[in-house]
């Protein structure tokens, strides 16, 4: 991005006068001023040849030898820009000019990974120039950069590959993105080489031997005659944010998936959309939270990253991420990892390897932690544009553009030191209607036990019943799944050491009629004791407000023991625990004529006592509907 928009520059061209030129030869002169001609509308060959017959005709041109270098700079030939900047140079006197040369040395030296170089035409420049303050930042920020890339040569041991033959079939692709459960990998495929060429967006699917299949369009309710890209999902892959570019911008548009089909995108509005340039989203998990790119006003340099909330009234208004992550210059492609704790982005204004860098920051309570570089070889000299890493945090994908034509997407394999320590934990399964096994669209949500605190809340698909969830690592977590007119259902997973394999929980929703029965999974008793536990009282609230809701049932809270010790002892802790339960739904103002409490001991049990994890399961509180009263 950085080193095209110096071609923008070019097209614009000036009327060149002779007598401002160092050469006296009427001829160079001549083959210069046509040369620009040609320049200016883009054709390069033909310039370079003129420029390189005038240079034959006066080898003393200084003005010729830095007007082919500036096209070879934009053709990405560094080393020949190189290479003719330094002969123009030495034959440059005024001031003026050698400020000239010695910003573009410093950016090809860069660009070629030449820190040394840089480091020598940097300092000299900033020594003679003292009007220019764009140009003193950025010559600033590409010392910083040669000095940085020059006392962190350490190379991490990344494993790069690039997608097979049958994924990269584009021209150009970029911008992957790609599902929680790492099934669906969705990014911009581009039909051309050139900057409007027609994009759209494209998806591959896993097969069942790991590899990624041939991509097809993602949906023809997306992809337009407008140019569709840059896009994220959720951790479902059910609600999409995408980039569409016409001929009044770009602004983001949102679509989400029932069954098969993806909505009709709509325009995400002005809280999230500007008058400027509006691109480059990224999801959290849950879908509550969007980080995307924008050049609107307000922010700390050309493109920033900013940051909007889903509020019960839809997306608040986005804010800048502030200076943490944003710099004087350019941040794009922001990644929030599934784990909502890491932020991936691109940088050209933080100490790196030159060009667009991968940096990776930490959420914390205050903020977020100094952005890290992620190091060689996955950050070079050259330019690198967008970055994601999977759930479990050891791999991740990324487009390297090949040449000015040509980019392909790529597999990478992180050093272990650079593994996210906060892995996601998938579950994901079908939610049932338990008496008709028919799919049912409910609610999922997710607690943090210790915290009392949802985390996460999602859908089940109402055409398949389908859902996925992200359970960040490092706690202990209450799931509940509820729809009106049935009984909720609750489940529990211990995180606390961290990573666990992708669960498959299928749940099948228990209408509400006589004798319906769930266990409450979320009600916690220490062993031999019937006090409950902190990490009971978010289980027992949803009781209260089931109950709250539905005044007109009556249920029998029932406690279970395994085998162990005798008879007697276990119908008593049994009763005690069940008491203990209704004596908390007695304090939060449910009437005495809702609640039966029974002791059964271990005289029911679910499994057999035969292993500690069957144990486990045995002792539970269970309620069950006994009746229905009158209005």
């Amino acid at each position: 991005m950085q080193k095209t928009f110096f071609l923008l520059l070019l097209v614009v061209g000036f009327q060149v006068s002779a007598q401002n030129l160092s050469s006296k030869n009427k001829k160079a002169i001549e083959l210069y001023v046509e040369a620009d001609n040609y320049r200016v509308r883009g054709q390069f060959t033909q310039a370079i040849n003129l420029l390189q017959e005038a240079l034959t005709r006066d080898k003393n041109f200084e003005e010729a030898y830095y007007r082919l270098a500036t096209i070879y700079k934009v053709q990405e030939k560094y080393e020949l820009a190189q290479q003719t900047l330094e002969k123009g140079y030495d034959l440059v006197k005024p001031d003026s000019r050698k400020r000239m040369y010695l910003y573009e040395l410093a950016a090809v030296n860069l660009w070629q990974g030449k820190y040394e170089l840089c480091k020598k035409y940097t300092a000299e420049f900033l020594l003679i120039e003292k009007e220019d303050y764009k140009k003193i930042a950025l010559a600033k920020v590409w010392q910083t950069q040669a000095e940085y890339a020059l006392q962190n040569p350490t190379v991490y041991d990344y494993s790069i590959t690039p997608l097979s033959d049958s994924v990269n079939i584009f021209p150009m692709q970029y911008f992957p993105t790609v599902t929680a459960d790492g099934m669906q990998l969705i990014f911009t495929a581009r039909y051309g080489g050139n900057r409007n060429d027609n994009e759209d967006l494209v998806v591959s699917n896993k097969r069942t031997n790991g590899e990624w299949g041939e991509p097809v369009s993602l949906s023809a309710n997306i992809n337009t005659i407008q140019r569709e890209g840059a896009s994220t999902i959720s951790a479902d892959g059910r609600h999409l944010i995408f980039t569409v570019c016409g001929a009044s911008g770009c602004d983001l548009y949102e679509s989400r998936k029932t069954g098969s089909n993806w909505s009709k995108p709509k325009n995400m509005g002005p809280n999230i959309n500007s008058a400027r340039w509006d691109a480059q989203p990224s999801l959290s998990a849950d879908g509550r939270e969007l980080y995307f790119v924008s050049e609107r006003a307000g922010g700390l340099g050309g493109y920033d990253i900013w940051y909007s909330q889903l509020t019960d009234k839809g997306w608040s208004k986005a804010i800048n991420a502030g200076p943490a992550i944003n710099t004087p210059h350019d941040e794009i492609s922001p990644y929030i990892h599934v784990n909502n704790r890491e932020l991936y982005f691109v940088s050209n204004g933080l100490p790196g390897y030159g060009g667009y860098d991968i940096y990776k920051a930490q959420k914390t309570e205050t903020g977020w932690d100094k952005p890290l570089n992620m190091g060689k070889p996955l950050n070079d000299h050259h330019d690198q544009y967008s970055f994601i890493v999977s759930a479990l945090g050891d791999q991740g994908y990324y487009s390297r553009e090949e040449s000015k034509n040509r980019s392909r997407l790529y597999r990478i394999v992180l050093p272990q030191q650079l593994v996210t320590t906060f892995i996601g934990n998938v579950v994901s399964g079908t939610i049932t209607h338990a008496t008709t096994q028919q799919p049912i669209r409910a609610q999922i949500e997710l607690y943090n036990l210790a915290e009392k605190k949802s985390v996460s809340k999602v859908f089940s698909d109402s055409v398949t019943g389908q859902y996925l969830i992200v359970l960040p690592g490092g706690a202990e977590y209450a799931l509940y799944v509820e729809k009106p007119g049935f009984l909720f259902n609750s489940e529990y997973f211990n995180y606390k050491s961290g990573s666990q394999q992708a669960v498959k929980k299928d749940i099948a929703l228990t209408p509400v009629y006589q004798n319906a029965a769930i266990v409450l999974n979320n009600i916690f008793f220490d062993t031999d004791k019937y006090d409950l536990r902190a990490e009971s009282i978010l289980e027992l609230e949803k009781v209260v407000d089931f109950l709250r809701s539905n005044t007109t049932i009556k249920i029998e809270i029932a406690g279970h023991t395994d085998n162990s010790g005798s008879e007697v002892y276990n119908l008593k802790l049994s009763e005690n625990r069940a008491k203990s339960v209704a004596d908390f739904l007695l304090s939060n103002n449910i009437p005495q004529s809702q609640i039966q409490i029974r002791g059964y001991g271990s005289k029911i049990p679910r499994v057999a006592n035969t292993t500690d994890h069957n144990r486990q399961q045995n002792r539970r509180i269970e309620f069950k509907i006994i009746g229905f009263s009158k209005q």
